[in-house]
């Protein structure tokens, strides 16, 4: 029998005795891994549907609620843990079809990721399920698509170029046939289409330059209204369609990465009128703080409200929050003041308010609010020992969205009169160990350097006192992240957090640490002073996560490992290199190792001869520049299509520790990206690390 309903979350169980001098397995690696994942939200034009996409064990398909159980049910029958991604999910205007891409996007050389080594292999599609006839059917080879408000045909990017799609019902015996709209130079991206369907906003990426592109479908025109030297982006149409606003971002011919970034040349709004293409400026930041433009997680980040105002990110007061601008032109209206961050943001169905996620009152959770973009005191809509997001308005009132809790992982649900309840009930494995887990305790510790960090700590189930137990950090990566109390919204996240769990349920202390540079405490705190490749000043949070465990009663000062993946794998590695003496042994996946060459994977203007001082303060900030000091062993992971960290750092790192002599055991998966495409990878580099982990720290002699 299934888990079923809601009470079921928040059951506490005892555990069962555990015989004494025998360790306690309570689940398995599987069993922590097998919840399935949802992602991808998307309400029907009607507000009666909602679609989303649910990762079961490797499975991707797309599910679907609708009016009036809302009861979650699958719309496709995919079963193998191939890699196969499902995105970008959308509707037709009369509500009856989800349109979605099927596998994942190409590699700078052009290569889908095929992580099963598939000889056939892959391609990347979109794809139309049918909620009436059950049908779902391949369209055509391509990405993004975008359905028109006129619910006659998408648009689609294939080619190097747009494509158009007719939607209606073919003649029989005949396919429907892929036309091309529109080829321009450079990137297009941030499509929209105007509220009657005759124009699309675009942008066209030129280097550091984007241009705003206005596309005429009935004339068959393109142009640029309000080109500059500039970067514009997020460009979004008026309700009535005649105007398009966007943001403009100076240009600061900047070609390094990972340093912080507090001020610069203000970013402003600007908007373009259709008809006279006559454009304004309506708005721009200030001078300081605030001046370097910070994004939320949102479609667009603009929002035009059906009364009249723009509604956009700031982090005037030095915390990301949404801000308020007559169309017409104006000063700013802060919108949710306080000390806190604004992150996923979606225009409720009256075009008036914003429904978003944030961490008010509650710093290392995550919760869903309404303001009106008019102005007034924010709503709180969910609160307590959980976590919301995917805020997802639908009609009458009611609100989608995904939740989780320290014990259950997330889930999709349904806000109605001020309840939530699940879409999918009985969605979690018969198996999943719910009542086994443990809820994380909040940790505020210093940094080395004395700077507050928090930390989400799990403790074993079965402690004894005066019991001292091996312990682990985890850092996540990012760097732009924020572990909370409880299963994350990210997939892979979500996936440590479970693996957090099994180390716990196996005896380990292990503490989760929201270093310096990531998100959640403010701008100040993210954009840290000498943070990444200006000084790795975040290695200051690994040393005091390190002497904070060491100085517990119940963990084994000479038992403290480390694991994390990409900058957590560079802050492993760091912690390895530099305090050997502290951490004795580390779990390393794809990590950084030398920011010049992974600055260069993100910039490719960067060539570290050019740049002699910048160049010299990147090596010594990695764990490269520490290598003569590395003594611990260490077990690295990578995939060899890894799109974020070049499986070169692995390479080198690999090459540098037998020269040093030093223990290390390596795992990589051929043709897997950066965040494993595959349960089964996930699955084995968790089995490998636990391993690893026992080997070295739970069944060690230390000296």
């Amino acid at each position: 029998m299934r888990q079923a309903g809601f009470v079921s979350f928040f059951l506490v169980l005892l555990l069962s005795p555990v015989v004494q001098g025998q360790e306690s397995a309570p689940f398995t690696l599987e069993q922590i891994m097998s919840a399935p994942f949802p992602a991808g939200m998307q309400a029907s034009p009607d507000g009666k549907r909602v679609a989303w996409v649910f990762n079961e064990q490797g499975a991707r398909n797309v599910w679907v609620a609708e009016a009036p159980d809302w009861q979650g049910r699958r719309l496709t029958e995919w079963t193998q843990d191939d890699g196969t991604t499902l995105s970008s999910l959308s509707w037709t205007p009369d509500s009856s079809k989800v349109i979605f891409v099927r596998g994942d996007g190409p590699n700078r050389f052009g290569e889908l990721p095929n992580p099963t080594h598939n000889p056939a292999g892959v391609e990347q599609a979109v794809w139309m399920a049918d909620l009436e006839s059950g049908s779902v059917e391949r369209l055509a080879e391509g990405s993004s698509p975008l359905v028109s408000p006129r619910g006659d045909g998408l648009i689609f990017r294939a080619g190097g170029g747009l494509q158009w799609l007719d939607l209606q019902t073919p003649p029989e015996g005949e396919e429907r046939e892929p036309k091309p709209l529109l080829k321009a130079r450079g990137g297009l991206s941030w499509l929209s289409f105007s509220p009657d369907g005759a124009h699309l906003a675009l942008v066209s990426r030129r280097g550091p330059t984007g241009y705003v592109g206005i596309y005429s479908l009935e004339e068959k025109s393109l142009r640029f209204p309000d080109a500059s030297v500039d970067g514009d982006f997020s460009p979004v149409f008026s309700p009535d369609g005649r105007q398009v606003a966007f943001i403009r971002i100076p240009v600061t011919g900047e070609h390094f990465a990972f340093k912080p970034r507090r001020s610069g040349h203000p970013w402003s709004i600007r908007v373009v009128d259709l008809e006279s293409g006559q454009a304004r400026q309506v708005w721009r930041a200030e001078e300081g703080r605030g001046s370097v433009f910070r994004n939320i997680v949102a479609s667009s980040q603009l929002f035009w409200s059906k009364d009249g105002y723009l509604v956009f990110p700031w982090e005037k007061d030095g915390w990301t929050h949404l801000w308020a601008v007559p169309a017409r032109g104006g000063s700013a209206r802060l919108l949710t003041p306080g000390q806190f961050e604004v992150e996923q943001v979606e225009l409720g169905r009256d075009g008036s308010s914003l429904i978003y996620s944030s961490n008010q009152g509650d710093i290392d959770r995550r919760h869903l609010w309404r303001v009106d973009a008019a102005g007034g005191a924010p709503r709180q809509l969910t609160s307590g020992a959980s976590n919301e997001w995917a805020p997802t308005p639908l009609a009458e009132g009611r609100l989608a969205l995904i939740q989780s809790t320290g014990k259950h992982p997330a889930h999709p649900a349904l806000l109605e009169e001020g309840q939530v309840r699940p879409l999918a009930a009985d969605s979690l494995p018969d198996d999943f160990p719910l009542q086994h887990l443990v809820e994380p305790r909040q940790v505020v510790f210093s940094g080395a350097d004395g700077l507050p960090i928090h930390g989400q700590l799990f403790l074993p189930p079965q402690r004894e006192d005066g019991e001292k137990h091996p312990a682990m950090l985890y850092f996540h990566g990012g760097s732009r992240r924020q572990m909370l109390l409880g299963w994350h919204y990210s997939n892979y996240y979500h996936n440590c957090y479970a693996f957090n769990q099994y180390l716990a349920s196996q005896g380990y202390v292990v503490m989760s640490v929201n270093y310096r540079s990531g998100i959640g405490y403010g701008m100040e705190f993210r954009e840290a002073e000498n943070y990444g490749a200006t000084g790795a000043s975040e290695f200051n949070d690994v040393l005091g996560a390190g002497l904070y465990l060491r100085g517990r009663e119940d963990v084994d000062g000479q038992r403290i490992g480390l694991w994390g993946g990409s900058y957590g794998g560079y802050l492993t590695a760091l912690g390895l290199a530099r305090a050997s003496h502290l951490f004795a042994a580390g779990v390393d996946v794809h990590g950084v190792h030398d920011w010049n060459v992974v600055i260069q994977n993100f910039i490719r203007e960067y060539e570290p001869l050019e740049y002699p001082e910048a160049a010299r303060l990147a090596f010594e900030s990695s764990p490269m520049a520490s290598i003569e000091s590395w003594r611990s062993p260490v077990l690295l992971i990578h995939g060899d299509d890894d799109r974020n960290v070049p499986f070169s750092e692995s390479v080198d790192l690999v090459e540098s520790l037998r020269k040093q002599g030093v223990e290390f055991e390596q795992l990589v998966f051929p043709d897997e990206v950066h965040g494993f495409l595959r349960y089964e990878s996930w699955l084995t580099a968790f089995r490998r690390s636990a391993q690893f982990l026992d080997k070295h720290l739970k069944n060690a002699e230390m000296s």
